[in-house]
């Protein structure tokens, strides 16, 4: 346990922002199974629609610092081109 009172009080800010990181990469990750659901399922429009969601949630785990950049940029990636391929 902590001792300095400066320690204790980063002790707690790091908790609460592993608690907030956690909710957002869960966030992320049921997005994303959202999406191949809907791909593996075969509805191009519900694909769509989810794969937009899941877009703005990766986004936002970027812009809150959760996950690297490159990151979002792979997964996004890899859901499109699974969708484009539906198409075929």
């Amino acid at each position: 346990m902590a001792n300095l009172k400066s320690s204790i009080k980063r002790a707690k800010t790091n908790e609460k922002a592993r608690l907030r990181n956690k909710k957002v990469k869960s966030n992320v990750r049921t997005s994303i199974r959202n999406v191949q659901g809907a791909i593996e399922a075969g509805s191009k429009d519900e694909a769509t629609e989810l794969f937009r969601i899941a877009t703005k949630r990766i986004d936002m785990a970027v812009t809150k610092g959760v996950i690297h950049k490159n990151t979002a940029a792979r997964k996004k990636s890899s859901l499109a081109r699974s969708l484009n391929s539906m198409s075929e």
